[in-house]
């Protein structure tokens, strides 16, 4: 029998790590121990059960329609079919002169119901001052023309989909007003063929809850 391939494009998520400048990394603990849980259970057993306290913007993280707007779906009203075994297509912009991406990188692309996945290769920063300078983003126009285009996902594997050196951030405005989730800070774009593979971004479904860290991989024709 013939096994599917497997790409992991998330980071793991590890104590105390900062994804984005301003925010808390996580804090990862015991909430019981496996030597404090002997006293519960029978001789030999024992169970550890941890405790997580972190901000929604933590690690590879997908953003729904409630990140940005009151009256957006939240995580738990994400259909599946935008975010699981979703046709997926990656682009490789080259932005080695110029951090905007235009629309230009998708001219004639046919993305329609189709998860789409840009590659600017910020991801080696990751872990790094630089990954929080200078990062690639997409322009206005190039949000636009996905949302026209009917994309199902939009994934970048940099700091944010969003130009950070201004308050403004119209590509979030843009797909997450026409219901398109955005998935940042994935990485190993470079493992993926340009298409021939499905793509998963599911979340925990929690209610009024507009991000949250998730395991995205893709799985590659057979």
């Amino acid at each position: 029998m013939t096994m599917n391939q497997l790409i992991d494009l998330s980071h793991t998520v590890e104590h105390g790590m900062i994804t984005y400048k301003g925010l808390p990394g996580p804090i990862i603990c015991d909430f019981l121990s496996r030597e404090a849980s002997k006293s519960h259970y029978a001789k030999g057993t024992t169970f550890h059960i941890g405790k997580i306290e972190m901000v929604a913007n933590t690690g590879t993280y997908i953003d729904s329609p409630f990140h940005r707007y009151a009256d957006g779906k939240d995580l738990s009203e994400l259909a599946l079919e935008a975010i699981a075994n979703v046709e997926g297509l990656v682009f490789r912009a080259d932005t080695a002169h110029q951090r905007a991406i235009g629309a230009e990188l998708f001219e004639n692309a046919d993305v329609n119901g189709k998860a789409v996945l840009v590659q600017t290769g910020w991801d080696r920063h990751w872990g790094s001052d630089q990954y929080f300078e200078g990062h690639p983003f997409l322009t206005a126009e190039a949000a636009e023309w996905l949302q026209e285009a009917g994309a199902s996902l939009v994934g970048i594997d940099s700091l944010n989909i969003d130009n950070t050196s201004e308050g403004h951030r119209p590509v979030h405005s843009i797909l997450l007003g026409a219901d398109i989730p955005i998935v940042e800070h994935m990485c190993n774009l470079e493992n993926l063929p340009t298409s021939g593979f499905k793509l998963h971004a599911v979340p925990v479904k929690v209610q009024k809850f507009g991000t949250f860290p998730v395991r995205v991989y893709a799985v590659l024709d057979a």
